[in-house]
Order: structure tokens, then sequence, then C-alpha cells
């Protein structure tokens, strides 16, 4: 199970800094229970939704937004037992936005909900690029 990056992808997150937004893919599967280390029991979509509150401040003063929210339905591709209980994208108006969010200290007191409430994860770094008309990156 993925629930956080370890210190290669995040030096490789930090060493990769370019100029303008990046977007980060979030799809989340929740434990039943929140695995809390002090043994407090709630639903993970609880905590999950405890750190989405604590951190809410700190996202939206770094200038962050979440730009797509979806529910997931079905897999169409990938793995059978692939379910994803919330998947979005959010957007941070640069790497420094997102690694100062990550350093604030309100952030890291959050952080501990989302940890407790996340059993598997993926998170993606993507660069926004032009909508076209097709599937492909131009047209």
């Amino acid at each position: 199970m993925h629930v956080s990056f370890d210190k290669q992808a995040w030096d490789a997150f930090k060493s990769y800094d370019r100029p303008g937004p990046i977007h980060m893919i979030n799809l989340l599967q929740f434990h039943e229970t929140a695995a809390y280390d002090d043994g407090r029991e709630i639903a993970g979509a609880q905590a999950y939704a405890e750190y989405g509150r604590l951190s809410a401040p700190v996202f939206q003063r770094v200038g962050g937004r979440i730009v797509w929210r979806g529910a997931f339905e079905l897999m169409m591709i990938g793995p059978d037992a692939a379910t994803w209980d919330l998947c979005f994208i959010a957007e941070y108006p640069s790497v420094a936005a997102f690694i100062e969010m990550s350093r604030d200290p309100a952030y890291r007191e959050a952080v501990v909900h989302r940890q407790a409430a996340v059993r598997n994860s993926r998170l993606m770094r993507t660069a926004p690029i032009e909508r076209g008309t097709s599937f492909a990156s131009s047209g």
C-alpha cells in the first residue's frame, strides 16, 4: 500500500522546480476505521474530512485550489480490485507553494489525520498543458 512519499521521491520533487503551476492528481482509499496511534476510533472518511478542514487554510494561503473532483465509478483499464474513495486534482501555483504548505506547522498537525485515514493512495505531479480537441497533446 502507498500512503506517503519517501525521501527519494521528495528529493526528486524538490529538484525539478520549474516556473508555473503544478497539478497533483490524488487517488485515495480510506480505512474503514482510521488508524490513529492513540487508538481513537472514527471512520477513515471522517478522519480525512478533518485533515481537509484543518489543512484548508494553509492550502488556500499558499494559493492552492481544487481544479477537479470526481466520484470513482468503475475501473475500465487497470486492476479490478483498485477502487478509490476520493479522486481530485489540486493545483498549486508553484513547486515552492507545495513545499511551503508541507512545511507549515499547522499543515503538519493536520497531516496526522490524513495518515490515519488513508489505506492506499496515488499522488502524481503533472504539468498543466493546453486543452485541445483531441486525446493527443496538440490539436
